[in-house]
């Protein structure tokens, strides 16, 4: 067996070990990432088919208050790889019927939010005034003059789940079907009522405190050449290695003299993992595991769960989710059925159509978009039309099906939310299923998020799911990495909160 010596070993190339190894070797350290797929970027993951398709774990939407992901992206030479959209937010119902979102008003904040709330035909005025009911006595109120105190309160709303909060403050079933579902869907994959309310108003108040907040971008293409690849490249230039194939099948550890806990003091003395070319014995001085949920509690050593922050982990669940790919011989989301509606939507040369993140509560798919539109530099192909890349959840009864059934039962309500399209053809199709993805935001949940460090002296842990202030996104892993790099170097995290791209 080969051993290699490093000084960080982080397990994981998502956006929680790349944050956290760019700190680390601005701070001087070397880094190995290992990283169990053949490419980098975990849940936001991309690559290359046979055929040229670009293909991603899902659907990346970038909303400016990624405050710390985007300072990430301005350090290496990525932020005008974002493609900034219309301030609103668009939903589709059935039979191309669009309602809007809409955040555009001079006011800006909060005021934006509540015209958008107030004056949005998804749904009708009862509605929309339980709605502002709801909405008007939550926390976000205090949170425009007491950001931190405001916080607070949102975070002990964590063991209720966001319809139950919502309802008992006056909102509308019927709200949370034809508007905040989708939302929940696209953030979380689960719906209002399995969703937390600590999760949901997070979201809200990070919105309304700011008027960018809400706004929101899609890369230029694929994100293993716009997002990951450019991260990795300043990793590199600083002596940072990456090693792909490589994923971790034991932990190895060692029990020191008692701790001033009584606990014995242990640390992690070398990791074997599995390659194409064998086993290798990685020793460092210091290890970072930056997983999703399933991958950490796959890696952990059972004796450690004697320790609660190990032993809560593995109360954490993660949620199902498939994502469609759909390539088109025209532009689908054009909307017009007269006559120079039916020419533009034909033109393969001119593109045509909803340029933005699209909801819907009439299909599977909560969101989705053309990224042929939208994200055009690798997925727009000349003489071919819409690439819609539709979320379904909840994923659950998708995992099992055959990926002929998913395509056809999702080309169809795709059809159903567009008829104007339905003489183009499907020409190409794409799926792909993860099993476990997003760890369950479900009520009771925040508690058993660990820490970044850990009782094993010299082992960290990364990843959105760990305890941080946001959500499980890209976002929330940026910070994660970051939170885990401070702890390694015994310096303060220095996040960035609530602002937006300059």
């Amino acid at each position: 067996m080969r051993v290699e010596r490093v000084q960080v070993a982080i397990v994981g190339a998502g956006l929680a070990g790349l944050s956290a190894a760019v700190d680390l070797v601005d701070a001087g350290h070397q880094v190995d990432l290992y990283e169990a797929r053949p490419f980098l970027g975990g849940k936001v993951g991309s690559w290359v088919d046979e055929g040229g398709n670009h293909i991603e774990m899902g659907l990346h939407v970038f909303f400016f208050n990624y405050a710390n992901l985007f300072a990430l992206m301005r350090k290496v030479g990525a932020i005008d790889n974002l493609l900034p959209k219309d301030h609103t937010h668009l939903f589709v119902n059935t039979g191309g019927d669009l309602r809007e979102l809409d955040f555009r008003f001079a006011l800006g904040a909060p005021f934006n939010g509540l015209k958008a709330f107030f004056t949005t035909p998804q749904l009708d005025w009862i509605d929309k005034l339980r709605n502002a009911l709801a909405l008007g006595t939550s926390p976000i109120v205090r949170g425009l003059v007491d950001y931190e105190g405001a916080m607070k309160t949102i975070r002990a709303l964590d063991r209720i789940s966001f319809q139950e909060w919502f309802v008992g403050h006056g909102g509308s079933e019927q709200s949370i079907k034809r508007m905040w579902n989708p939302i929940a869907y696209a953030l979380g994959f689960i719906d209002c009522e399995a969703i937390s309310a600590r999760c949901m108003l997070t979201i809200f108040m990070m919105f309304a405190s700011k008027t960018e907040a809400s706004k929101l971008n899609l890369l230029k293409g694929s994100p293993h050449r716009w997002l990951t690849g450019p991260i990795l490249d300043y990793i590199q230039q600083r002596g940072g290695r990456l090693h792909l194939r490589h994923r971790v099948t034991e932990v190895h550890f060692e029990e020191g003299a008692a701790g001033v806990d009584g606990q014995p003091a242990t640390r992690v003395s070398s990791l074997t993992l599995g390659t194409p070319e064998g086993d290798v014995s990685v020793v460092a001085d210091t290890y970072l595991a930056a997983c999703d949920v399933p991958g950490i509690q796959r890696m952990l050593p059972k004796a450690w769960r004697r320790w609660p922050l190990f032993d809560n982990i593995y109360k954490l669940d993660a949620v199902p989710v498939a994502t469609v790919q759909l390539r088109y011989d025209g532009w689908v989301t054009e909307l017009g059925d007269d006559a120079a509606a039916t020419a533009a939507r034909a033109d393969l040369s001119s593109p045509a159509g909803l340029d933005n993140l699209l909801y819907t509560a009439d299909a599977d798919f909560s969101c989705f978009a053309d990224l042929a539109l939208a994200s055009p530099e690798d997925y727009r192909k000349q003489g071919q039309g819409s690439l819609l890349q539709c979320v379904l959840t909840p994923g659950d009864p998708w995992i099992p099906k055959k990926t002929e059934e998913i395509v056809a039962h999702t080309d169809a309500q795709v059809r159903s939310l567009f008829p104007s399209a339905a003489g183009l053809k499907l020409v190409w199709s794409n799926v792909v299923k993860l099993a476990q993805s997003l760890y369950r935001e479900a009520p009771g949940m925040e508690p058993y998020r660990p820490e970044q460090a850990t009782p094993v002296g010299n082992f960290y842990l990364a990843g959105s799911y760990t305890k941080q202030d946001y959500i499980d996104s890209m976002e929330g892993a940026t910070m994660s990495g970051r939170l885990a790099a401070a702890a390694i170097l015994a310096s303060q995290a220095a996040l960035v909160t609530n602002t937006s791209v300059s």
